[in-house]
């Protein structure tokens, strides 16, 4: 069996973790906050708030911004449900805007027509590992003084410009769920340079308290454990060599299917680096399920990611969207991603190229 994802684990994580629980500090504590200095060191950004998830930092990011009951975020539908899911956890209105047929992030070109007075922010995904187009997003929002967020839960380590993504908007959230290019199990942070938005998140991710026991807003429990950073601080060290192996991976894989007409290879801007936590394709004119079936029973577990648009799931119709994107909805219906993890060798490749190369 080929996995879609596999954790990268080695024997450094398990002494790290054993060193924790033998230091009697499991939860929120110094590693924590070690780990919140490295990571946006790597990031490129002065503060990174670690927390317990990357739905948590989105949430807690918007809710640092400043974003409110009414207002209005710009975002893709494109995207696991989380991206939408945080802005009405805020109690906003997330305001679905159509992708790029490429990269499948968030088209430019489309946003200004979609600001109202409303609108207080955007939140571009760099949807797979690669980074959005975030000179012409950050041109927008300097035009219309509105707030970017990136959602940079599937890109750590990806650049834009040669810049890290998730140090190029006002703040930037990452995921390190088992399946991203590097885990603490589960965890997020968030990452910036504003001391005000950095201050505010860590008050709120952990029940509203400046000092303990006092309480001056409304907070959350969303606070990293030090088990999680423990690990996290290993897998960082790792990510660099996560994402070389992923990005030779990807370039092995997609000159192996250049041969196959109805194969549609992930595209990458020149500007970019792409780090790969999903190698997506298109599969043009063929029936995809009858592909997904046939990868799945030769032992490849191939997924995608995502067949239905966020603005297209029943929670979001039933709040009254009922909006036509006509690229996110035809790319929902073409796409496939195949495993790309450093877990998968050569071999698994030649595998994976047979078997769709056998597809009639």
């Amino acid at each position: 069996m080929i996995p879609i994802a596999k954790p990268s684990l080695g024997d450094e994580e398990k002494k790290a973790v054993g060193e924790v629980i033998e230091s009697g500090i499991i939860a929120e504590g110094p590693k924590v906050a070690e780990f919140e200095k490295e990571f946006s060191r790597y990031i490129g950004t002065e503060f990174g708030i670690a927390v317990s998830s990357g739905t948590a930092a989105l949430h807690i990011a918007l809710l640092a911004a400043g974003i409110q009951e009414e207002d209005e975020v710009i975002i893709p539908s494109f995207s696991f449900i989380a991206t939408a899911n945080s802005v009405l956890y805020c109690r906003a209105k997330p305001v679905f805007v159509d992708i790029e047929d490429e990269t499948y992030n968030i088209d430019p070109e489309k946003i200004e027509s979609a600001i109202t007075d409303k609108t207080k922010a955007i939140m571009p995904v760099h949807l797979y590992g690669h980074p959005a187009e975030m000179k012409k997003i950050m041109s927008i929002a300097k035009k219309n003084k509105l707030f970017v967020i990136e959602d940079a839960c599937q890109a750590h380590g990806a650049e834009y410009r040669s810049v890290k993504a998730g140090s190029i908007g006002d703040a930037g959230c990452f995921s390190f769920y088992p399946t991203k290019n590097m885990t603490t199990g589960e965890g997020g942070i968030i990452t910036t340079d504003n001391e005000q938005v950095a201050e505010k998140a860590r008050v709120l991710r952990q029940h509203g308290m400046e000092q303990r026991y006092h309480h001056h807003v409304l907070g959350f429990n969303y606070r990293m454990t030090d088990l999680a950073a423990s690990i996290g601080l290993c897998q960082l060290k790792k990510l660099d060599e996560f994402n070389n192996k992923r990005i030779q991976n990807a370039n092995y894989l997609t000159k192996k299917l250049g041969g196959l007409e109805w194969v549609k290879t992930p595209s990458i801007k020149e500007d970019c680096k792409h780090v790969f936590h999903q190698y997506t394709i298109k599969v043009g004119g063929k029936e995809r399920e009858d592909i997904l079936s046939t990868l799945r029973e030769n032992g490849i577990k191939a997924e995608v990611y995502y067949p239905i648009p966020i603005h297209l799931q029943k929670l979001y119709t039933d709040l009254g969207y009922n909006q036509c994107l006509e690229k996110t909805e035809e790319c929902s219906n073409k796409v496939l991603s195949l495993p790309i993890h450093p877990g998968v060798g050569e071999k698994d490749f030649d595998f994976i190229h047979k078997t769709l190369s056998a597809i009639q």
